[in-house]
């Protein structure tokens, strides 16, 4: 039956060759050679019948439709996020090679600590010596001292954030990837935080010159380059404010170029004494014309990072600088994490600065082989 099948088709091909040979005969037209090429499969000579077995393992593409991925949405169940990271690549447009881990990082983006877990009760249960004042009559600005730990997560973004009742109590806040994305291996963190020698560092800096108290602005960072903060602390020691951050270190990466520094965009903007003249109507011009910081937008829906506003402007605002810092999808190529920080002090305000780092990660491919992106 095979020999059959395969005499059938070679006396269609014959004869369809005679045809188109007198078909062209008839139109003048002279000296031509019909050549038979199939399309995909074995280019050795056999039958018929055997080439189509060797199709499946060498095919040729012949017509190529192409779809949206969004359209791939319209018949099924919606995933939120999925759907709000496609959106999201069809508005940046990262690098195709950056593809994979950007779309990874587009995940929930959660602020430790959460609303429920801070305290607006009254500051009496801190130690007495963890506070700091700008001059002899001033206010006190107390420091919260508790350690924000977001576990093996990424970070992605950090704050100071006056808390409490009369918004006089200083904290640090961090802004993580709800979950680790799947290109990145973290090593558990060992609680060691680390921070610059304060008997010998000599950038201790006042907030005015007659004040009180200082802050220390030396980098904190740690001599691995391919660890990123997993926590913060604020500490008081010796009338000094301290920035203390703890490391995790990704395995399998490498850096992929040099880390950079992000401060407040309103650093250096404004002199001190404009600066006070504006804040008033400035922090209450953004709270009524601008959503609230923090908010994500994810398909229809608000999910917001739920800071805590103050009723009135603190006046201890004028000393610290609670802008947020963070890096997301319209940073290209969109997977930056945080790998240090510290205080800076401008201006008669304390401002923090950032930095950011960039891996390439080595994925592995079906094959076993590590392939480096």
């Amino acid at each position: 039956m095979q020999c059959n099948r395969c005499y059938k088709h070679k006396s269609f091909l014959n004869f369809l060759t005679a045809l188109i040979l007198h078909k062209f005969s008839q139109l003048g037209l002279q000296n031509l050679f019909v050549i038979h090429s199939r399309r995909g499969g074995s280019i050795q000579k056999m039958y018929h019948s055997e080439w189509l077995d060797t199709i499946d393992s060498e095919p040729d593409v012949i017509s190529m439709l192409l779809l949206p991925l969004t359209s791939l949405w319209n018949r099924s169940g919606r995933n939120g996020f999925v759907s709000h990271a496609i959106n999201l690549y069809h508005r940046y447009k990262p690098p195709i090679e950056d593809l994979h881990q950007f779309l990874e990082f587009q995940l929930p983006r959660h602020w430790a600590p959460v609303a429920s877990e801070i305290s607006l009760g009254s500051h009496h249960k801190h130690q007495v010596n963890t506070w700091i004042r700008f001059s002899i009559l001033g206010p006190r600005l107390y420091i919260n001292t508790i350690p924000v730990d977001v576990g093996n997560r990424p970070v992605v973004g950090l704050r100071l954030q006056l808390e409490g009742r009369s918004s006089n109590r200083l904290a640090i806040h961090l802004q993580h990837l709800a979950s680790l994305p799947k290109s990145l291996s973290v090593s558990d963190n060992s609680n060691a935080y680390l921070s610059c020698d304060s008997y010998n560092c000599n950038l201790h800096k006042k907030v005015k010159w007659n004040s009180l108290s200082y802050v220390c602005t030396a980098p904190v960072e740690s001599d691995d380059s391919v660890s990123i903060v997993t926590g913060a602390q604020l500490q008081v020691e010796n009338k000094c404010l301290f920035l203390r951050l703890c490391f995790s270190k990704v395995i399998g990466v490498t850096l992929r170029k040099a880390p950079e520094w992000d401060q407040s965009p309103s650093l250096g903007q404004f002199s001190i004494k404009t600066w006070g003249i504006l804040t008033t109507f400035i922090s209450k011009a953004e709270q009524r014309d601008h959503p609230k910081p923090g908010d994500v937008t994810i398909g229809s829906s608000i999910y917001s990072a739920a800071r805590l506003a103050p009723v009135r402007t603190p006046k201890l605002l004028r000393f610290v600088d609670t802008t947020e810092i963070m890096r997301g999808p319209v940073d290209t190529p969109g997977h930056w994490v945080v790998s240090g920080a510290r205080l800076h002090v401008q201006d008669a305000k304390i401002y923090l600065h950032v930095k950011y780092s960039l891996f390439s990660f080595a994925m592995q491919t079906e094959t076993g082989a590590s392939q480096v992106l």
